[in-house]
């Protein structure tokens, strides 16, 4: 059809339109730029062991060109297989269309974000494919890691599915620079459509909010400096994908992280000791670890560019993305005020004598450690040595003050007997120190442990994770208390 034709077809007989399939799962996009909105519903064959659509439909408001991209959406859904359905994206939209202008493609775009939201949350709740050995699961986050550990997995052999989460969504961030956003999601679907693959996403938000955003305010307010990575891969993001894993019938995920696995199985350190993942990694259960392939384990940053330059991929040079991908585009007092409650609070800076040299905005935006933003001068430079987020102060010092020989630990997990440890970590990209557990700590959980130093070293700030070491080897982790 020409682009009047497939225009005209969609507009006067829109297909499915305000039609809600019983038991759907419905997605939606568009909104506050351009005004319109597309949401796309879809319901699974419940005895169909290759997931296939038994009925969709959609609704829509906004220009005609959006009803005609939701039609169109539906016309490539009804009754094809859920990976299949997958592989749809704005050009087989706008394709369905009889093709586009300029002007008009964003409706085929709105029309594949609500497609696409629809069909990964009927694949987390309704999908029960048939096992196939040689499916895999692939995390894509929209950069050159996870692209290659793509690629690499295709190479092999393995029917790839690629999939992405949303797990934040806030106006004052800049998303394009977030892993998670609505604009890494369909980046990442559009990379995985160039390499072939089907392409689900996920919207974790809520879980998201719940298990990491609340739990890193409320520490914060407790004037702890918690490490929301850790537990975003130890207790949301990696789960769901491995849950999603069973739902397509497969038994593996392929992550783009730099690390490997040991016999146990155990996290070991990757071979680009620079970009080493095993410490936000440290606390997945081995059942977890066991279904997890980690490709660039034994590769450096510079050979994967290499290799997504070799391929053609347009995220060869694309830079790496936040650390922290909430808080991209803004400040974390900006952050912790908004969705926490957490406001500036001025406050006293202190010596170890608890002589005032000087006023603070805030606890709760300091950490232990810290020696740039106090505000204060002095001969020598100082270091925050504790917060009292109840007193609202900040003692600082000079660095010999900062100084241990050990810390004690809360909540920890022992993979391995206590006596094997030589080394912890107390930082993601950290140096390894060298170390010891006192007494006969058994593999297993424990309430409280000390870690003892081989040197002095600075303080850990409360909340930090300590993942220990046997040789490169993670053999337990747990979070420092002061």
């Amino acid at each position: 059809m020409t682009i009047a034709e497939g225009l005209v077809h969609h507009l006067e007989r829109p297909l499915g339109r305000g039609h809600t399939p019983l038991h759907a799962c419905t997605g939606a996009a568009g909104g506050a730029a351009c005004g319109d909105v597309i949401r796309v519903s879809v319901a699974l064959d419940p005895g169909s062991r290759e997931g296939r659509i038994a009925d969709a439909g959609f609704d829509a408001s906004g220009c005609g060109a959006a009803v005609a991209a939701g039609s169109a959406a539906v016309s490539l859904l009804r009754g094809a297989a859920l990976l299949s359905a997958a592989r749809i994206g704005a050009d087989e939209i706008a394709q369905e269309l009889g093709g586009l202008s300029v002007a008009k493609r964003h409706a085929a775009e709105l029309a594949a974000d609500a497609l696409h939201r629809a069909l990964g949350a009927a694949a987390r709740e309704q999908a029960a494919l048939a096992h196939a050995p040689e499916r895999t699961l692939v995390a894509m986050s929209g950069g050159v890691d996870s692209a290659v550990a793509a690629l690499l997995a295709a190479r092999g052999g393995a029917q790839a599915v690629a999939v992405t989460l949303e797990l934040w969504s806030d106006p004052e961030n800049d998303g394009e620079s977030s892993c998670c956003s609505a604009q890494a999601v369909r980046g990442a679907r559009e990379l995985a459509h160039g390499l072939g693959m089907p392409h689900l996403s996920i919207d974790l938000r809520a879980e998201f909010r719940a298990g990491v955003i609340d739990r890193w305010l409320s520490d914060h307010a407790a004037g702890e400096t918690p490490n929301p990575c850790v537990r975003c891969n130890g207790n949301v993001r990696l789960d769901a994908m491995l849950e999603l894993a069973d739902r397509l019938g497969s038994e593996r995920l392929v992550t783009g992280h730099y690390a490997r696995v040991s016999e146990g199985p155990l996290l070991r350190t990757a071979a680009d000791r620079a970009k080493d993942q095993s410490y936000v990694l440290s606390a997945l259960a081995p059942d977890s670890l066991a279904r997890l392939r980690f490709p660039l384990g034994d590769m450096c940053k510079a050979e994967v560019r290499e290799l997504a330059q070799q391929a053609g991929l347009g995220v060869a040079r694309k830079p790496d993305s936040q650390d922290l991908c909430f808080l991209a585009g803004t400040r974390q007092g900006a952050f912790l005020e908004r969705h926490g409650g957490i406001g500036m609070r001025p406050g006293s800076i202190l010596d170890r004598q608890g002589r005032v040299l000087g006023e603070h905005a805030g606890a709760h935006v300091f950490t232990v450690g810290q020696r740039h933003g106090l505000g204060i001068g002095g001969r020598s430079p100082l270091y925050v040595l504790s917060t009292d987020t109840h007193a609202n102060t900040v003692t600082v010092g000079p660095r010999q003050e900062l100084l241990v020989r050990g810390m004690a630990v809360r909540e920890a997990t022992l993979h391995r007997d206590g006596a094997c440890v030589d080394g912890v970590r107390l930082r993601s990209h950290g140096r390894r120190l060298a170390c010891r557990l006192p007494g006969e700590e058994s593999a297993g959980r424990h309430e409280r442990m000390k870690v003892v130093l081989s040197e002095p070293a600075e303080r850990t700030a409360p909340g930090q994770l300590a993942c220990m070491y046997a040789g490169d080897v993670v053999v337990g982790y747990g979070t420092v208390v002061a």
